[in-house]
């Protein structure tokens, strides 16, 4: 959450010269309503379910950068398909979560105590997000342009 993927998802695209995609974005069109308002009306399984959806679809139609949501690992399938892709995992430590985001309550995974609860879905997830990373690019402390250059380098890719 507020880690620059959809920013660095978009300059990496340019900088490819291909297509971008964000699966959050998918999400809101087809439910026409925001991802707050699906877990607070619906909850965090059956959002989950729709995010799983979204993904696997993605993954099959897009051929460009694809920005998955911070939960779409949590699901085995999902993982076992990011398997064999270029994935870069943007990483950053809570204190510059709390600069870039303000663990504010829009967030409906934070609402309460959001550095503990930030922390929490960092010890449970941290390990998925490795898991699947080609490569993982530290945010803290960079521009936008760096973390997409940074993001390049370890992908081993070249921008047209």
């Amino acid at each position: 959450m507020g880690v620059g993927k959809s920013t660095v998802g978009q300059m990496l695209a340019d900088r490819l010269g291909v297509g971008y995609r964000d699966t959050d974005d998918d999400i809101v069109a087809e439910q026409g309503r925001t991802i707050a308002e699906i877990f607070v009306d619906e909850g965090e399984p059956a959002f989950r379910a729709i995010e799983k959806q979204a993904v696997h679809r993605a993954l099959a139609e897009h051929d460009g950068v694809l920005a998955l949501g911070g939960g779409a690992i949590l699901d085995a399938d999902t993982r076992a398909l990011l398997a064999g892709q270029r994935v870069a995992y943007l990483s950053m430590d809570v204190e510059e979560a709390v600069k870039r985001t303000g663990l504010n309550a829009a967030r409906p995974l934070l609402a309460v105590n959001p550095r503990k609860q930030w922390r929490e879905l960092m010890e449970a997830r941290r390990h998925l997000y490795e898991g699947v990373a080609t490569a993982v690019v530290a945010t803290d402390g960079r521009t936008p342009e760096e973390v997409t250059q940074a993001a390049l380098d370890a992908l081993e890719l070249k921008d047209v």
